[in-house]
């Protein structure tokens, strides 16, 4: 009883997943944030989802706008999750590895809809390559600590 005591609360491993969650939705942003405002200010948003164009494709829309939406969701179920991360809920190991595999999975599939428009471009670009196996590594690290760590299961009780 005394040993779980000294786990409970945010410390040790904790605290690199805590800065983690603070910085995931700030990075989603930078990330996102740019290449949106650019797209519709330099006439990109216009090429690409209007019909006559030359790089008009009737996926371009929705891919874009899926991207967006789900980003903007991103950021939401970050600032949702570092709620549930400082008041030590005991949902947040369940939403933290949701959001970790979501991320995983949208990585993959939004980089298969930009092949389905893009046939000849490789399904991942390198930066994307990289966010993919940042956040592959990420998830392999950081699941299985949520699953079986004494603090994690002394921590979010509340």
């Amino acid at each position: 009883m005394a040993e779980e005591k000294n786990l409970e609360g945010i410390g040790g491993w904790l605290i690199l997943v805590g800065l983690g969650i603070i910085l995931s939705p700030l990075i989603v942003i930078a990330q996102t944030l740019p290449v949106y405002l650019k797209m519709f200010s330099d006439g990109s948003w216009v090429i690409l989802t209007t019909p006559g164009t030359e790089a008009y494709n009737p996926l371009w829309a929705p891919i874009l706008f899926g991207e967006m939406a789900i980003n903007g969701g991103l950021v939401l179920a970050w600032i949702f999750i570092a709620f549930l991360f400082f008041s030590e809920r005991k949902a947040f190991p369940k939403w933290y590895i949701s959001i970790l595999i979501f991320t995983l999975i949208f990585i993959l599939i939004d980089g298969l809809a930009i092949k389905s428009v893009l046939p000849n471009e490789p399904v991942f670009n390198p930066d994307t390559t990289k966010k993919f196996a940042r956040t592959l590594i990420v998830t392999l690290i950081w699941v299985p600590y949520m699953l079986v760590s004494k603090r994690v299961k002394a921590t979010f009780v509340k």
